[in-house]
């Protein structure tokens, strides 16, 4: 017997794979030991220029540990709902035909 999988459930699995993936890229992309300070120029009351910490180094790295709680948390529930998904599909495709229906085949 032919299973529909809910398309609704496999499409937002497949956009949380998406996130997942982007915040690894995100993480890869922005390695430790490579980060600096990060800085904008503010402006000032007289018209000059003066550097501005917008991100120092430990908050960055904060910001990537978070994400990679974030991502190991997104790739468990994923993991999880595909499981049920597929429990459920099991489930349906395993039951047993009825009195009547046996009569026919």
């Amino acid at each position: 017997m032919a299973v529909k999988k809910n398309s609704y459930v496999e499409f937002e699995l497949d956009w949380l794979q998406e996130k997942a993936d982007q915040l690894k890229a995100y993480v890869d992309n922005n390695p430790f030991h490579e980060l600096v300070d990060r800085l904008a120029w503010k402006s000032t009351a007289n018209g000059g220029q003066m550097p501005l910490v917008v991100a120092t180094i430990e908050a960055q790295i904060k910001s990537l540990t978070q994400a990679l709680k974030d991502y190991a948390q997104i790739i468990e529930v994923i993991d999880k709902l595909r499981e049920k998904e597929e429990q459920k599909a099991e489930a349906r495709g395993s039951q047993e035909i009825n009195g009547k229906m046996k009569q026919f085949n």
